[in-house]
């Protein structure tokens, strides 16, 4: 019998990861979604570049990414400093796209909150 982790892959929303980024500069959060639209489909187009929001809240950009086909390597990419990212989506999808950010960030895993059918991760990346 196959495991809810194995079959979250055969389903379509299994193959879909919702990606959030804050507390980074506009630049750093531009860097990290292009490495992700180079690697799978993404719902953002690369002509859309990440804006600071006006007022005293923080900015929270996001992108839902297809992982299903990895279309690229991901190749070392630089940060100035230290990105947090909440990656949210089936055990399997999420794995993935975690291993493919490994190619253009060291990567590290700071929490989790596993559900029944999904997972979200926190990353902190940093350049190489």
């Amino acid at each position: 019998m196959n495991s809810t982790r194995e079959q979250s892959r055969d389903h379509p929303a299994g193959r879909e990861v919702v990606v959030a980024l804050t507390g980074c500069s506009t630049q750093d959060a531009r860097t990290v979604f292009d490495v992700l639209r180079r690697s799978f489909d993404s719902d953002r187009p690369e002509s859309d570049s990440p804006r600071q929001a006006e007022g005293p809240r923080p900015t929270v950009w996001m992108a839902t990414v297809d992982v299903s086909e990895a279309r690229a390597v991901a190749e070392p990419a630089h940060l100035s400093a230290p990105v947090m990212v909440d990656a949210q989506g089936g055990y399997w999808a999420v794995e993935r796209l975690r291993q493919q950010l490994t190619g253009a960030f060291a990567v590290r895993v700071v929490g989790t909150a596993a559900g029944d059918q999904e997972e979200e991760v926190r990353l902190r990346l940093e350049s190489h």
